[in-house]
C-alpha cells in the first residue's frame, strides 16, 4: 500500500480504479489549469498529449499567447526527436482551449492551480474559484512548498483537495510529488494517483511538511551555493563548474536557480525557514538582493547570469 493511503471499505468506482478495473480517463474528461506560465503550460502540454481536454486560464492574456507558442514549439521538438508523432501533436493541440475567465474552468472534472508560488495569490484564486466549480470537481495545487492542509482549509472541498507537484520542465521530467492534506480523502488520493499514471509519470508520495521532498533537499543546496558566492569562496562560474564536474550535476546550482526563478527559490526558502524555524534554512541575503532588484533569472533575462547577449555572462 502507498504511504499515506488509509484503508477503505471495498466498493465504488474509485475503489475499482485502485484494482485496475477503471482508470482516471473514466472519471476525468476535462482538466482546468490556472496559470499559463512555465509550469502551467508544461502541465497543459502533457495533459493534452495524454488525451484529456484542457481549459487553460491566466489573468494575463499575453502569458496565454506565449504559452500556446511554447507548447507548440515543445511538441514540435518532440516530433523531431521521434518521441511523439505529428498526428499526436495535432490532436493534443486541438484539446487545449483558452478559458476567458474562471467561470470557463467551472465544468472541469479536475482543476490544477499552477500560479506563482505566493500563498496570498493562491488563497485568492481558490476563494474566487470554488463557487464556480461542480461539487464533484477535484481541486489540486502545483505548489512546490506551501502546506496542502492550509490551502485546502480555505476551500469548500478540503476532502477533494490534493497537492500534485510536477517537476520543471514538465514534459521532460518524470517525477510528480503527490501530497495529501490532513482532510484529503482516499478517493481523491486514488484518483490523483491514477491520473498521474495516465500521464506516464512516476509518483513520490510526500507527507505535508514544508517543501515536501525534492525542494526540501534541493533548495537548501542552491541557497548554500548562493552563500558560497556571497562569502567570496568562489565565483559564479567556479561554483557551477565545481558542481557540474565535481558532483556530476547536469547543471550548476546557480544556473539551476536562474532556470527555476530566483523569486521561487526565495519563496521556498522562506517557507522552510518559517515553517521549520531552523536557522540552516535562512535565505541568503544575496538571494534576497537579486529578487529585490528584479533579477529573477532566465525569465527576466538577468539573474546570476546575464542572458541578454549571445552567451550567458556571470553578473557577479
Amino acid at each position: 500500500m502507498d504511504a499515506g493511503v488509509k484503508t477503505k471499505k471495498p466498493g465504488g468506482q474509485l475503489e475499482r480504479a485502485r484494482k485496475g478495473e477503471v482508470n482516471a480517463h473514466a472519471l476525468i474528461k476535462s482538466v482546468g489549469i490556472i496559470g499559463a506560465g512555465q509550469m502551467g503550460n508544461g502541465i497543459a502540454h502533457v495533459v493534452a498529449l495524454s488525451g484529456y481536454d484542457v481549459a487553460l486560464y491566466d489573468v494575463q492574456r499575453d502569458t496565454i499567447d506565449k504559452a500556446r507558442v511554447t507548447i507548440e514549439r515543445n511538441m514540435a521538438r518532440q516530433v523531431s526527436r521521434g518521441i511523439i508523432t505529428d498526428a499526436e501533436m495535432q490532436n493534443a493541440l486541438t484539446r487545449i482551449h483558452i478559458a476567458s475567465d474562471l467561470e470557463a474552468i467551472g465544468e472541469a472534472d479536475l482543476v490544477i492551480e499552477a500560479a506563482v508560488e505566493d500563498e496570498a495569490v493562491k488563497r485568492k484564486i481558490f476563494t474566487e474559484l470554488c463557487p464556480k466549480l461542480k461539487k464533484s470537481t477535484v481541486l489540486a495545487t502545483n505548489t512546490s512548498s506551501i502546506s496542502i492542509t492550509r490551502l485546502a482549509s480555505i476551500t469548500d472541498r478540503p476532502e477533494r483537495f490534493i497537492g500534485i507537484h510536477f517537476m520543471n520542465p514538465v514534459p521532460m521530467m518524470q517525477l510528480v510529488e503527490l501530497i495529501r492534506g490532513i482532510a484529503t480523502e482516499d478517493e481523491t488520493f486514488t484518483l490523483a494517483k491514477s491520473f498521474i499514471e495516465t500521464l506516464g509519470k512516476c509518483i513520490a508520495v510526500s507527507e505535508d511538511f514544508p517543501a515536501f521532498i525534492v525542494n526540501r533537499i534541493l533548495l537548501p543546496m542552491i541557497n548554500e551555493a548562493v552563500y558560497t558566492l556571497y562569502e567570496g569562496v568562489g565565483t559564479v562560474e567556479s561554483i557551477d563548474r565545481a558542481m557540474r564536474m565535481g558532483a556530476n550535476h547536469p547543471m550548476g546550482p546557480l544556473e539551476l536557480a536562474d532556470f527555476i526563478g530566483l523569486d521561487t527559490c526565495l519563496s521556498v526558502m522562506q517557507v522552510l525557514y518559517e515553517g521549520l524555524a531552523d536557522s540552516k534554512y535562512r535565505p541568503c541575503p544575496l538571494l534576497v538582493k537579486y529578487v529585490e532588484a528584479g533579477w529573477l533569472g532566465r525569465k527576466t533575462q538577468r539573474g546570476f547570469y546575464d542572458y541578454r547577449g549571445e552567451k550567458p555572462v556571470p553578473t557577479r
